[in-house]
């Protein structure tokens, strides 16, 4: 890594992130300053007028610094008072107290990066028909504002990157903190294709499904949504089955990859599908846990066998209810988001982070020799 930085270092958490950055700040105070009292932290704030109208305020300045917000829109746990009445934050207000701030820094900062892990309108990245393009519409507002670089992880589409072809644009992808969550849950797991797959929930899902089966070296199935076009429902065609495409699944243990847990319904019929033929244990990494419709289902379905656990990220709001769970584990993210700041500070490149190839294979493989190392020890205790 380089031994010069870009600019004096600032990061700045965006209403609801405050626990997630404070994480962040101190594996870099740990790096930098061997846990002094500084902190990496700017203060920022969003107050707003009894009419739901905001401003954002600096309370020091950001001149020729090297600046990171990291902002997650879907933090609805964030609520503001408008008219007496508490109104939670919608994925619009968090965009539009984003824009305030970097308004704020007013191109003061010698660079501004948007660390985003799920993007606002990320799913409406496309247009089908006479519909507005929001993903691409916000990122061409964040250019113009003057962001340099905007970071998000496992982009429902990261060819949205297309809309702003001179801005750095890097889509992470938590493969290796997924698998080393798993293993370390479940160190009985075997990582072989005799007695593992990876599923596909849909054909949208195939691309990080791909990489999971070539780094893992295991088998890959997938299921094709068939939906009903004839009607919309809630923003969107209801889907009528999902058909399995793949090899035989019976007694092999399964991973479910997909970018969002949303109302969990397309996950626990995909689950469901899975069992009746026959899959044994059914575990689903999704980076983004947003349980639209509450837990109630999941509960009902974990009761039931359909799976056996879920993993999302600590990238976006968790509910203390949530984190209860005991068919749920958290993976956190915050260490990889310092790595990824504090690499980009020192103007290094992120690209072996981006690709974690090599970190996989070691993990996999040591993961293997004590499995191997354990079975041997049962075998010779039944002897």
């Amino acid at each position: 890594m380089k031994d010069s930085l870009y600019g004096d270092l600032s990061v700045i958490s965006m209403s609801g992130s405050e626990q997630f950055t404070l994480q962040v700040d101190n594996y870099l105070k740990e790096w930098r300053r061997h846990g002094g009292d500084g902190s990496f932290i700017a203060s920022v704030e969003c107050p707003r007028f009894s009419t739901g109208e905001a401003k954002a305020v600096l309370h020091e300045s950001m001149r020729g610094h090297d600046v990171y917000i990291y902002c997650d829109p879907f933090n609805y746990s964030v609520t503001y008072k408008m008219y007496g009445q508490s109104v939670p934050m919608s994925p619009d207000d968090h965009f539009a107290d984003l824009k305030r701030v970097i308004a704020a820094i007013a191109g003061k900062a010698r660079r501004v990066s948007v660390i985003m892990p799920m993007l606002y309108e990320g799913r409406q990245h496309k247009r089908s028909r006479r519909e507005s393009l929001d993903c691409a519409w916000m990122l061409q507002e964040l250019e113009g504002m003057g962001v340099k670089n905007i970071i998000t992880f496992d982009a429902h589409d990261p060819r949205v990157q297309n809309a702003v072809p001179l801005c750095g644009f890097d889509d992470v992808r938590p493969t290796y903190q997924f698998i080393k969550a798993m293993i370390r849950q479940y160190p009985d797991i075997s990582i072989d294709k005799d007695d593992l797959m990876i599923i596909a929930p849909d054909e949208g899902a195939m691309s990080r499904c791909m990489y999971y089966s070539s780094v893992m070296g295991i088998d890959i199935g997938m299921f094709y949504k068939r939906r009903n076009y004839a009607v919309v429902i809630n923003g969107r065609n209801p889907i009528e089955a999902h058909e399995y495409l793949g090899r035989d699944l019976a007694g092999k243990d399964v991973i479910i990859v997909d970018d969002m847990i949303s109302s969990g319904d397309s996950i626990i019929d995909v689950a469901l599908q899975l069992k009746e033929k026959g899959a044994k244990r059914i575990f689903a990494f999704s980076t983004f846990g947003l349980f639209t419709d509450g837990l109630e289902k999941f509960d009902k379905a974990y009761k039931e066998g359909v799976f056996t656990h879920i993993f999302t990220t600590n990238l976006v709001h968790r509910t203390p209810e949530l984190l209860s769970k005991e068919w749920y584990t958290e993976v956190n993210m915050c260490k990889y988001v310092a790595y990824i700041i504090d690499t980009l500070n020192h103007d290094d490149t992120i690209s072996t982070l981006l690709d974690p190839v090599k970190r996989i294979h070691n993990l996999l493989d040591k993961h293997k020799k004590e499995l191997g190392g354990q079975m041997k020890i049962n075998f010779d205790k039944r002897k």
